[in-house]
């Protein structure tokens, strides 16, 4: 089970080949790595899966190789998104295996060791997310580690120090380990070594992320949203061919904006940031780091709060209203996402 989907394992994969998997999504939200929180989301979960499917249907078609195999009906049967006759929560791909990277203790703090990452390993998640960034929105965490000194305006590529809301001539490339305790950005060269990868195979992940960018950004921008940044994960099948894995193109994965205001899971991200769960959580973070704790969240001093219930109804239309407009179905009887925005405009201007 994971914080925001559950995963049934139909057939596991073996060193050389893939099994099968299916992905559960649930109403479950999670923000700032804490796992599941006090609500629920209703229509979330559904809403997900079926952006999720249309979007890796729309790689497939480019030739983009990704593990999905399609989506599960009530029946139990195997459809494509356009086959599909009423919303499912459950998407059916190809499953390869997951291997931690081992955790050790030295002088205080817990480091990892990826050494059984190799260039001649197959059939296996490789443990970074890929970022793409085609703006710095507010609440991007490129201004926080800019602030900590903990990436530079060299390593983004820019020549100044960007402002909120500032679109980028041409995207920034991040990276950052997916499977630690505490997810952190790397380098690229970094990346390349816990990885296992080679010269090409960084390049060709580039390549792909720069595909799979340019399809959600068009596909977002017929719904009226910006595609401001996003994440994808890959995989490497039993013949080390890379695949895009997952889930991709949601309001979970990306950071959509809509006339400038957000449309994704940062809605939920910029409520928390005002209550004192959210400085707690800071606080257990960087004393996680620095006492070499290996989970942060048994110290944290507190637990978050519910969602605001007017707030919690705005996130709920808003994922399937994007769900209808993204892939241009009525699935969900709800407003348009354009009415939806609004409301949500105008609970910000009640709630400063």
């Amino acid at each position: 089970m994971g914080s925001v989907k559950d995963l049934e394992v139909i057939k596991k994969p073996t060193k050389d080949k893939m099994g099968v998997g299916r992905f559960h999504f649930s109403d479950r939200y999670s923000v700032f790595d804490w796992g599941e929180m006090p609500d629920h989301i209703q229509g979330k979960g559904a809403a997900l899966c079926l952006m999720g499917a249309y979007c890796f249907e729309k790689l497939e078609e480019k030739d983009i190789k990704t593990h999905y195999r399609g989506l599960v009906t009530k029946e139990g049967k195997i459809v494509t998104f356009e086959e599909l006759k009423q919303p499912t929560n459950v998407m059916e791909f190809n499953l390869v295996n997951v291997i931690r990277p081992k955790i050790y203790r030295e002088n205080e703090k817990f480091r990892y060791d990826y050494s059984m990452f190799t260039p001649n390993l197959k059939n296996y998640l490789i443990p970074l997310e890929i970022i793409y960034r085609n703006g710095l929105p507010e609440g991007s965490s490129v201004f926080k580690r800019l602030a900590q000194g903990k990436i530079t305006l060299k390593d983004l590529g820019l020549d100044h120090y960007p402002k909120p809301g500032e679109k980028l001539s041409k995207p920034i490339f991040d990276v950052s380990t997916k499977l630690e305790e505490t997810d952190r950005y790397v380098t690229w060269a970094e990346a390349q070594k816990i990885a296992g990868l080679t010269d090409n195979e960084i390049e060709e992940m580039k390549n792909v992320l720069t595909k799979v960018n340019d399809i959600i950004t068009a596909v977002a921008s017929r719904a009226g949203l910006e595609n401001e940044d996003g994440k994808i994960e890959l995989a490497f099948d039993p013949e080390r061919r890379l695949m895009v894995v997952d889930v991709v193109g949601t309001l979970d994965e990306c950071r959509f904006t809509y006339s400038g205001l957000h449309v994704s899971k940062e809605v939920a991200r910029k409520f928390y940031r005002k209550t004192k769960w959210y400085k707690d959580v800071e606080e257990a973070k960087r004393k996680a780091e620095a006492q070499g704790i290996k989970d942060w969240r048994n110290i944290c001093r507190s637990k978050p709060p519910p969602l605001d219930q007017r707030l919690k109804r705005l996130i709920s239309e808003m994922y399937m209203a994007a769900a209808n407009e993204l892939t241009n179905r009525q699935l969900f009887e709800t407003p348009t996402l354009a009415e939806v925005i609004e409301k949500y405009r105008k609970y910000l201007e009640e709630n400063l």
